[in-house]
């Protein structure tokens, strides 16, 4: 069976660090993961996905990382239930973080928040380049594979 998940997305709030009875360190926190489609009033919608980490990791995800960082993450789904205070029984589905990649610096991070709108020029500008680049790259690609039919047979294709 196959259970991995891998995410990009923003802390909601600061990581919120503490110790299991036993002295390990637990760090839990939510990522906001942005949809890949807006809602008819133009707002982009977001999931927010509670995750756990253990160990060193959840202390320096708790050293570094503040509401707003973006970061990156891979790990596996997990279920769990418990009982609260009011004898309830409550059911919990988090990822159990493996790793965790900083994607921002903090001083990025920081300049990105002050200069929001003074960049939305040079970021159009940059999507339009990237976008242009992307299909000169796949013109190219297309051209390369535009012979393919001369070394590959029919029956060589299984499916």
């Amino acid at each position: 069976m196959i259970n991995r998940v891998t995410l990009i997305g923003r802390l909601v709030r600061d990581p919120d660090l503490r110790r299991t009875n036993d002295g390990t360190m637990v760090a839990s926190f939510t990522i906001a993961v942005n949809r890949n489609y807006t809602a008819k009033d133009g707002q982009q919608q977001a999931d927010f996905i509670n995750c756990v980490v253990w160990r060193k990791t959840a202390e320096t995800l708790e050293k570094y990382c503040r509401k707003g960082n973006l970061i990156g993450l891979d790990g596996r789904l997990q279920t769990r239930t418990y009982e609260n205070a009011q004898g309830q029984r409550v059911f919990v589905t988090e990822v159990v973080c493996d790793n965790i990649q900083f994607l921002e610096s903090k001083s990025n991070n920081n300049q990105n928040t002050q200069n929001k709108h003074n960049n939305q020029g040079y970021a159009r500008n940059q999507q339009t380049r990237q976008n242009f680049t992307s299909n000169i790259d796949s013109l190219q690609l297309n051209n390369e594979l535009d012979d393919i039919g001369a070394y590959v047979l029919e029956d060589d294709i299984q499916f």
